[in-house]
């Protein structure tokens, strides 16, 4: 156990100080910009400099921790999965866009939420939407492979999965606790979606299906006009109202804040431990 404790915490270690290497020379340019600005509006820049930053680094310490130290393979690690990455990922999307869109629309049934016009054509809407999948596809690998790689094979060894499971939920969790306008639901949610992803990577999808269901979730919520993850990602032609009250539909954080997607994640994870359960890997 102590091995895969210190093994763990060894990865994340290792992970940051490369990326810490990798970005520092790029950081200069972003020093004079408002912090707080940034972090409710990150540009292009910071989001593809963070999020490939981040994925170079981990798949780096995941190398030198998991595979060189460790010993574990491309299937221990669940990149090699009996679905093939392709219809790993495809599965996963459903996991990530069906809770979702279902959040969402019970916003509007039971929130006074509403998606309503706002300026710009179609065109517009689907330049910016290829923009944000560019930013937020590199971040959602890579907190996937933080969180449910090298650290939940290690853990899940010699703690059991359900154990890690919860654990590096509530470390991933844990990990958004400085987003703007989070909450005490808020982090309760995304805790809950750390569940569903690794279920998703115990599945026969493996890192793939967790990456697919990763940015499926971050994905709808963006192009349905709202927050994702308190940040709010603004769009052309579609807009997404809350409603209220904030406990229930999720307030300035965006959908993740509130019960409605603690309905709907749940929902999900019964779906996945299902899925899991007729398919064991």
């Amino acid at each position: 156990m102590r091995s895969a404790v210190l093994g763990s915490l060894g990865f994340v270690l290792v992970g940051f100080v490369l990326f810490g290497l990798a970005v520092i020379p790029f950081a200069s340019s972003f020093v004079r910009q408002d912090a707080q600005e940034l972090a409710r509006h990150p540009t292009i820049g910071l989001a593809l400099l963070q999020g490939v930053g981040l994925l170079v680094a981990f798949l780096l310490a995941t190398w030198i921790v998991g595979v060189k130290l460790f010993r574990l393979d491309l299937r221990d690690l669940r990149w090699r999965i009996p679905l093939g990455s392709g219809r790993g990922f495809s599965a996963g999307l459903v996991f990530g866009v069906l809770p979702a869109a279902v959040a969402m629309l019970l916003g509007v049934v039971a929130g006074g939420a509403a998606w309503v016009p706002d300026g710009g054509s179609l065109y517009q809407y689907l330049e910016r939407l290829g923009i944000i999948l560019i930013m937020l596809a590199p971040a959602a690998l890579a907190e996937e492979v933080i969180f449910r790689g090298v650290p939940l094979v290690l853990l899940s060894r010699v703690l059991g999965r359900p154990a890690a499971l919860v654990l590096l939920s509530v470390g991933f969790a844990l990990a958004h606790i400085t987003n703007p306008d989070v909450t005490a639901r808020a982090l309760g949610n995304i805790a809950l979606a750390g569940i569903l992803l690794s279920l998703a990577f115990f599945s026969p999808g493996g890192m793939w299906a967790a990456f697919g269901a990763h940015l499926g979730w971050n994905m709808t919520l963006a192009a349905l006009g709202a927050p994702v993850s308190g940040l709010p990602f603004e769009i052309p032609f579609v807009d997404y109202t809350m409603g209220g009250p904030a406990w229930l539909t999720g307030g300035a954080f965006g959908p993740e804040g509130g019960l409605l997607s603690t309905v709907a994640i749940t929902g999900a994870i019964v779906l996945a431990v299902h899925w899991v359960r007729k398919h064991p890997t």
